[in-house]
């Protein structure tokens, strides 16, 4: 598979998802939330040009790179194709959550990752605001990964493609059946949960940053619970408006950044 194939593979994962979350999101509505269409896919544009700027499709590139000199973990140990997808998935899931939580330790990441959350809303439309100086940052961390464990192309593409779901269904305004969402909340990271990642104000805010599996946060103590039936307060304190020029000029405005720890 060629990068412009794989770029293909990768803008159908995307747009499957953004169709099934809508659609969950419609028939199973948790606050009835319009959402920050216009700044948040605004800024779904600026990262696309951006992104696909400076990178594409890099990480699968990455990933084929390291196959033919033989290089990462799964090279060296011979693992086969059929253990090597999943373990992919895995891995790059824990090094988006340990990436995910440096966002909220790291001040300089924070002026970043703050735009994200100072939506007021939540709802799948908030899984496509990021600063694109977040998502620039984050694919030496990525492509690093992929190269260290030896990724196949494959699993690059299929982990892709579940980050995309799960973070855009994660996001999304839906309340899940709470005896489902019990179930499913000891494995994947659920609607609920992320909600409460978004909250205003508390430090739940330094909670649950996985995105394909809550088990993460369960092993590294960044837990908390919650689900459908509890109404969370989302956004940051002062940023209850926030236009597309602020959004990209928030991480150079050093008066409103917040940390988490400073909104409890």
């Amino acid at each position: 598979m060629t990068e412009g194939e794989a770029q293909l593979v990768r803008a159908g994962a995307f747009a499957s998802a953004l169709a099934v979350a809508l659609l969950l999101q419609r028939l199973l509505p948790h606050a009835r939330l319009r959402g920050s269409w216009s700044v948040n896919g605004a800024l779904w544009l600026v990262d696309a040009v951006v992104v696909g700027a400076v990178c594409g499709a890099c990480a699968f590139s990455a990933a084929r790179w390291a196959a033919v000199r033989h290089v990462g973990l799964f090279h060296w140990t011979g693992t086969g194709a059929r253990a090597a997808v999943p373990a992919t998935i895995l891995l790059l899931d824990l090094v988006s959550y340990g990436w995910h939580r440096a966002n909220h330790r790291v001040r300089a990441l924070w002026r970043f990752h703050q735009v994200h959350h100072s939506d007021p809303t939540f709802t799948v439309s908030t899984g496509l605001r990021f600063h694109p100086g977040e998502l620039v940052l984050s694919l030496p961390v990525r492509i690093a990964a992929v190269v260290a464990i030896g990724a196949s192309a494959a699993g690059v593409l299929v982990f892709e493609a579940l980050f995309t779901l799960a973070n855009l269904i994660e996001h999304g305004d839906i309340a899940v059946p709470r005896r489902l969402e019990r179930g499913l909340g000891r494995v994947l990271i659920t609607p609920a949960l992320h909600r409460r990642h978004h909250t205003k104000r508390g430090p739940a805010r330094d909670t649950n940053f996985g995105t394909i599996f809550s088990f993460w946060d369960r092993a590294f103590a960044s837990y908390t619970p919650n689900d459908s039936t509890r109404a969370v307060e989302t956004g940051l304190p002062g940023l209850e408006r926030v236009p597309l020029r602020v959004a990209l000029l928030l991480p150079l405005h050093g008066t409103t950044i917040y940390r988490p720890t400073d909104c409890r």
